[in-house]
């Protein structure tokens, strides 16, 4: 069974360097599963927002996110929040998913301000990389390279730690 992994994330990739990263780590898990990545706009904003702007913000990006996750998908949201796991525990997770029929697996990764409410909700599980915070393009790059290694894990491969 081929596995459908998304990265759905909130914004446009600029920083050339990155994309470079993250086009290489796609490549490499061609021959694992069918990983895509799916950029939504980012909602415009001052620099300074109230609490109830931000909230505005985080919805209107939240429903850009849910508009391309189907029903049928096992959604990861990257919260700083989540459940902080090994990468073990992830190749792990993907492992069972991929076990129990799970073939749709969507990554979601916020912008700036976060995750809305209604897609922490639709999340099935909340994943943390950090208590610290990193940007979220980065965290772009950081999540290929952990699905990555997940399937090199599975497949007992080696991979330097």
């Amino acid at each position: 069974m081929t596995v459908n992994i998304s990265i759905v994330t909130v914004g446009k990739l600029k920083e050339k360097y990155l994309k470079q990263g993250i086009e290489e780590y796609l490549k490499r898990l061609g021959s694992y599963a069918k990983v895509e990545v799916i950029e939504v706009p980012d909602e415009k904003a001052p620099e300074e927002l109230s609490e109830t702007e931000m909230i505005q913000v985080k919805q209107k990006e939240g429903e850009r996110i849910l508009a391309k996750i189907g029903p049928d998908t096992y959604v990861i949201a990257l919260a700083i929040n989540g459940k902080l796991k090994s990468s073990e525990e992830l190749a792990d997770t993907l492992d069972k998913l991929a076990t129990y029929g799970k073939s749709k697996i969507a990554f979601v990764i916020g912008g700036s301000l976060g995750l809305s409410e209604e897609v922490l909700r639709r999340s099935d599980e909340q994943l943390s990389f950090s208590k610290m915070t990193f940007p979220h393009q980065l965290m772009r790059l950081i999540l290929v390279e952990q699905i990555y290694r997940a399937y090199r894990i599975n497949r007992g491969e080696p991979y330097h730690k």
